[in-house]
């Protein structure tokens, strides 16, 4: 408890140079910050627009979303409560996902409802509630989300999986994507990262790439122009897609990757990913203790 006290008290800035230190082994310098990461955390500090919070919340980010491209690329939504409680499940139907609105970990997927275990479940999204993602990486944005809870759609291919598109955008531009395959297999989830032409980059994050080449998505070129249309005036952010028997949805917003924390192999993709990103002036602050 009191440990829990001391880090919401610690300025953002002091907290993130810590997490650096100790998670990338380095001292963080955001004075000329240069590569990728450094200026994810750059971000954080400084470039706090009111909007990021709207575009993280998963129930609002689908409205703002569909203000820019149509309703069309938007996952239908069953439900949005504050508690556990307040969910019909019999209202909804056999198949379906429950999400946190605020948070990177509150998922549950539910394939068969006569087999879900709704107590578990309960567990999972009760304990997601409590919690402001923001302090786990200062990651701005999170800190005014309202925590609620959304029902979504179940959405599955022609395999039994779901592929997950994230595209990469630097000051508008798409650069790169992110897929993330394999996520329910023995051997765990794949990243394999493609450049704007669909051809394989040679340089991994945490997870390993997949061996099989992976087919350029059907829908590729509208999802490049739906992240740049999302991403238009943003130094850097990450929008994620799905694609399922060939329609396109809009999947979520994710400004700091990895928190800022993931090492790149080979590790001068991490400077040269940092290149891209050309900083913006510091947006004045928002809430929260100092910089």
């Amino acid at each position: 408890m009191i440990k829990s006290i001391i880090k919401k008290i610690i300025p953002d800035k002091i907290e993130v140079k810590r997490l650096y230190k100790k998670i990338m082994g380095k001292q963080l310098n955001l004075n000329n910050p240069r590569t990728f990461n450094e200026k994810l955390q750059w971000l954080k500090l400084y470039d706090r627009d009111p909007r990021y919070t709207m575009m993280v919340d998963k129930c609002e980010a689908k409205k703002y979303v569909s203000q820019i491209i149509g309703d069309e690329y938007i996952i239908p939504t069953y439900g949005v409560w504050n508690k556990f409680e307040e969910i019909d499940f019999d209202k909804l139907p056999d198949q379906f996902v429950l999400k946190c609105t605020h948070d990177s970990g509150g998922l549950v997927v539910v394939r068969d409802k006569s087999k879900f275990d709704k107590k578990a479940a309960k567990q999972k999204i009760e304990r997601c509630l409590k919690n402001n993602f923001f302090y786990c990486a200062r990651e701005w944005p999170y800190k005014h989300v309202k925590p609620r809870i959304i029902a979504e759609k179940y959405m599955e291919d022609s395999s039994g999986e779901l592929n997950d598109y994230k595209i990469m955008c630097f000051n508008g531009r798409a650069y790169c994507s992110f897929v993330c395959t394999d996520r329910f297999s023995e051997d765990g989830l794949k990243v394999t990262i493609y450049d704007r032409s669909w051809n394989r980059l040679a340089f991994k994050r945490p997870y390993p790439s997949s061996e099989k080449e992976i087919a350029k998505p059907i829908n590729y070129e509208k999802m490049v122009e739906i992240a740049e249309a999302i991403s238009k005036d943003i130094s850097f952010v990450r929008i994620d897609f799905y694609e399922c028997n060939e329609k396109l949805y809009f999947g979520e917003i994710t400004f700091y990757p990895g928190g800022g924390f993931e090492e790149f192999e080979p590790e001068a993709w991490d400077e040269k990913l940092g290149k891209l990103i050309k900083l913006p002036e510091k947006r004045r602050k928002i809430g929260g203790r100092g910089w």
